[in-house]
């Protein structure tokens, strides 16, 4: 069959109904900007409402329908009314959790319930959300695309400390292939991205002057020669949510500069 799909109706997601699960983030709110832009219709969520609802704002120009729904998911029934939220007025077709959160201690100083909140909001908190999605795209028989974050640290350790982080990350990369496995015969793509160093506020402080020396140790190992900006993921979430992806599942794209080419 020929093809005939023009580039703009290729990447469209025009109709689309997605789920952005940690908008409040840096790396959630530039999801939720690409996806916007692409035509699809969001529900945000997040802890931070005031964020939340200046992201909503920001996006209004954009001309599609945005829902705002303040909390995490951090039980079962927080997973569901995100999921019954996003599917009040349609059917949900796009998924992305990229909430989350890091403590890098070495292991000698970490405390077992510090361990606990990283694996807790990083991989059961995702896990919960793809469960109630999974259950709901299945029911509605129209595929879909989900979307993870991994991290570069799921392959590479460092001094500083990253036994949980970089574990929890880890377990989104098999939660990733297991799902693809799983829902593939559903024709729901499932794939994660996997950045380095981004600007977020939990990276702030390395963006600083007075953090120079540090900041060069970590480009030394980036070929591209600089950190990344929430914008440099725009083009991933949009294509990975799209039909331009639609043959690609189970896959961990880094998003990292050349990072884990070295």
């Amino acid at each position: 069959m020929k093809n005939t799909l023009t580039p703009s109706e290729l990447f469209s997601l025009k109709g689309k109904s997605a789920l952005v699960v940690g908008a409040s983030g840096a790396l959630g709110g530039a999801a939720a900007h690409a996806l916007a832009a692409a035509g699809a219709n969001l529900t945000l969520t997040g802890s931070n409402s005031e964020t939340l609802k200046s992201l909503a704002q920001e996006m209004e120009h954009y001309g599609v329908s945005i829902t705002v729904h303040i909390g995490r998911p951090e039980t079962q029934d927080d997973a569901q009314e995100m999921i019954n939220t996003a599917t009040q007025s349609s059917p949900l077709d796009i998924v992305v959790c990229a909430s989350g959160t890091s403590v890098v201690k070495p292991i000698t100083d970490m405390q077992p319930d510090e361990f606990d909140k990283v694996m807790d909001a990083n991989v059961r908190q995702s896990w919960l959300v793809c469960r109630a999605a999974s259950k709901v795209m299945i029911e509605q028989n129209r595929g879909g695309k989900m979307i993870l974050v991994s991290s570069v640290r799921a392959h590479f350790a460092t001094p500083a400390g990253t036994s949980a982080y970089g574990t929890s990350k880890a377990a989104i990369n098999m939660l990733t292939r297991s799902l693809a496995v799983e829902l593939g015969p559903h024709n729901i793509c499932v794939n994660a991205i996997a950045p380095t160093v981004f600007r977020s506020s939990l990276t702030s402080w390395l963006f600083e002057p007075e953090s120079a020396d540090k900041r060069q140790q970590v480009l030394n190992r980036i070929p591209i020669g600089r950190l990344g900006e929430p914008e440099d993921f725009n083009g991933i979430f949009m294509f990975l949510a799209s039909q331009a992806s639609n043959l690609i599942t189970g896959e961990i794209i880094n998003i990292d500069g050349g990072f884990s080419c070295n």
